[in-house]
């Protein structure tokens, strides 16, 4: 039968909503109905959620596994726990990153149960001598890592690699090891985790209500708020991803943040309820600003699988893509990823037969310059928008930002349709706009490939055959 889009999407569909009812168990349990039901309603309409709950990435699978890993976890579930962890860190090697930190965190409230900082880890009528619990805790943790170990360690038997080959360990840890790019990037990763699209309401109506509002009563006494420990616990795992992604990865992603940021609104949501007389109307407002979100990109860079402007990403490939089929079906076409797979690889479900592919890595001067010095080699060209700028934003014009952007970050800002059909030799046949996003198809022109390919036959040496000698 081969691959299908559409059962790729409901496979999708059916993990974000087998993520969700974890999340909801997790909120009930630490909490209560109310804020579970408000935490789930604002966690699937949150646009970097609600666009991978569609997108074939395995970071929503991994986070709805941790979700339901934390539940067990803290319901003293351990060998569940332990199972639903392992399997996050199959799904994605990272997400280790939250049974480790869980680890860690019960590891340093082993020497902290005799000190004044104990109501971090336990109860009040904890006991403070030494609990055997946490070493079982302990060890149920660091079992879930042993499936993935034993990945590594058949891979490594198998290709001479333990982290993929050695371009993967460059690009997301050899590469990545660098101070300033650590500050940077965990100046993004705290951005993704309490203001990226539209979370910086949520977080400013949870900072004001901690301010400047007391703890509403009910039936005569204070509303619960979720216990420390399990309060410090979220925040283990919130700061270890932060902490750890921002020294790691080549991509500074949102969807990578996933298994923290529905943490973050759990929170969030249990303190609206606890201080805010009418924190339905606040949460009903963050979730009309996230549905917002959906459909208004923002002003600062972002990635359009963040929310619906990969749709239209979509639209405008399809539309490019079966003009370029139909004019060009022989052609030889320069491109760059992801578009050189999705002309080539037909079950993707924009082209209906392969074509010949030259790729480059973007469309910046200097790579449309390399491929103007190989024209006689294409006979059109795909070009599109590989980063989403719908306008520089005011920082963007801080030359050493822009700097540090590109130095560590690959930024680059692709040639417009008319600039790279200038360079290569040829003439704009097709281009649409929607959103910030474009995509164009060139036509090579044919005196210019011609006087291309009698320039490379004049630099070649003559055959040699047998009958010359």
């Amino acid at each position: 039968m081969g691959y299908a889009p559409l059962v790729t999407r409901t496979a999708m569909l059916l993990l974000a909503a087998f993520s969700l009812l974890g999340l909801f168990r997790l909120a009930d349990r630490v909490a209560n109905t109310q804020v579970a039901i408000a935490s789930t309603v604002c966690t699937a309409l949150y646009p970097v959620f609600f666009s991978q709950s569609s997108l074939a990435q395995v970071d929503l699978a991994a986070a709805g596994l941790i979700l339901w890993g934390l539940a067990s976890f803290i319901e003293g579930q351990l060998v569940a726990a332990a199972i639903w962890f392992a399997l996050a860190a199959v799904a994605k090697e990272t997400a280790i990153l939250a049974s480790a930190a869980l680890a860690g965190w019960e590891l340093a409230g082993m020497f902290a149960r005799r000190t004044s900082l104990r109501q971090l880890w336990c109860e009040k009528d904890a006991p403070r001598e030494f609990d055997s619990a946490s070493v079982r805790k302990i060890l149920w943790l660091a079992a879930s890592a042993l499936p993935l170990i034993l990945w590594y360690a058949y891979h490594y038997s198998r290709t001479g690699y333990v982290f993929g080959n050695p371009e993967f360990f460059r690009y997301n840890v050899a590469a990545t090891l660098s101070l300033p790019r650590f500050f940077l990037a965990l100046a993004m990763r705290i951005w993704q985790v309490v203001g990226y699209l539209h979370l910086w309401i949520l977080t400013i109506f949870t900072l004001l209500a901690m301010w400047m509002l007391s703890p509403q009563l009910e039936a005569g006494s204070e509303k619960p708020r979720i216990t420390l420990p399990v309060q410090m616990m979220f925040y283990a795992v919130v700061v270890t991803y932060v902490l750890a992604l921002a020294l790691i990865g080549g991509a500074v992603l949102a969807r990578y943040m996933l298994p923290a940021v529905p943490l973050f609104i759990i929170v969030c949501i249990s303190t609206l309820w606890r201080r805010l007389r009418y924190w339905r109307l606040a949460v009903a407002f963050v979730a009309l600003t996230f549905v917002g979100g959906w459909f208004w990109n923002p002003f600062y860079g972002f990635s359009p699988e963040d929310n619906l402007a990969y749709r239209d990403y979509v639209v405008l490939h399809q539309d490019a893509e079966n003009y370029l089929e139909a004019r060009y079906p022989m052609a030889q076409v320069l491109t760059a990823w992801p578009a050189s797979d999705e002309i080539s690889r037909p079950w993707l479900g924009y082209v209906t037969r392969p074509m010949r592919i030259v790729r480059i890595e973007d469309f910046s001067l200097d790579e449309v310059l390399s491929a103007a010095a190989i024209r006689s080699e294409y006979q059109a060209a795909l070009i599109f928008s590989t980063k989403y700028e719908n306008r520089p934003a005011i920082w963007d014009r801080w030359r050493t930002w822009t700097q540090l952007k590109t130095r560590f970050f690959g930024f680059h800002r692709d040639l417009p349709p008319e600039a790279a059909a200038k360079i290569l030799g040829g003439r704009v046949v097709f281009s649409e706009h929607r959103q910030g996003q474009w995509i164009a198809v060139i036509e090579m022109d044919r005196d210019e490939m011609q006087n291309a390919q009698a320039a490379e036959t004049i630099r070649r040496p003559p055959p040699v055959h047998s009958s010359d000698f």
